[in-house]
């Protein structure tokens, strides 16, 4: 998951089973993406199937897809903005409206 492509990938097969063409994007090769592909699955993160000259993919189990989506969520949290306190204001007064 630390190559931004492969992620790319998985989580377009989030959505469920893809052919390996309906995952290549603009400037890629198709063997490049293929590569990956196979990279994933030898990792045991997909399934794959051949269906005459297509080779389709989808991710290996829901265990895949809940650390996808655990992954995400943790990046999402640390590329956020931290949190700054609320400054204590002792006085219990409305501010005056003019």
């Amino acid at each position: 998951m630390g190559d931004l492509e492969r992620l790319r990938l998985l989580t377009m097969l989030q959505e469920g089973e893809r052919c390996v063409g309906e995952l290549v994007g603009e400037h890629e090769k198709l063997s490049t993406v293929s590569a990956r592909l196979q990279a994933l699955h030898r990792a045991r993160l997909l399934h794959r199937r051949r269906e005459a000259r297509h080779i389709y993919y989808r991710l290996a189990d829901e265990h895949v897809a809940s650390l996808l989506n655990n992954a995400l969520e943790h990046a999402a949290e640390r590329l956020a903005p931290p949190l700054r306190p609320i400054p204590e204001d002792d006085s219990d007064e409305l501010p005056e409206t003019s």
